[in-house]
């Protein structure tokens, strides 16, 4: 799925390669589907927000966090609603083979209880899809 906006930047998701997955699952895309209608619709928008006035430049840290420590390279999408905060993990790329040009690679999602952490498996997850996105050339997404 790539979202086009009017900056040079755009919202791409990863799509897994149907030799890392037959069924060349894209992890943001159902991570997405699988929030409330709510949490969908704000994550596009936060997503838009920041390919607008370009990642670096975003400054709603409430939203938009670039992440450290084992995550250091990563950035997150960030929206509470109740009781849960829902997080959508992104990596950002200037160019790439296969990209449509500066984009905001959604990899993947995931929602936790508010007051609570990830724990150090859930970041490695995260981290191995990303992993297996870099490692594709051209870049594989959902277009």
């Amino acid at each position: 799925m790539v979202k086009k906006v009017s900056s040079p930047w755009m919202v791409v998701f990863f799509q897994r390669h149907k030799d890392d997955d037959s069924a060349e699952a894209v992890p943001g895309a159902i991570y997405l589907n699988s929030c409330p209608f709510t949490v969908q619709r704000e994550m596009f928008a936060i997503l838009d927000a920041v390919a607008e006035v370009e990642p670096m430049r975003f400054r709603n840290s409430q939203v938009w966090k670039a992440m450290h420590g084992d995550m250091n390279g990563w950035y997150e999408a960030r929206k509470k609603l109740k009781k849960h905060l829902y997080r959508v993990f992104c990596l950002l790329e200037r160019e790439a083979e296969g990209l449509p040009g500066p984009s905001i690679v959604v990899i993947t999602g995931m929602t936790k209880e508010n007051e609570t952490a990830f724990s150090s498996a859930d970041y490695a997850k995260v981290r191995t899809l990303g992993d297996e996105y870099r490692a594709r050339r051209p870049r594989s997404i959902e277009l």
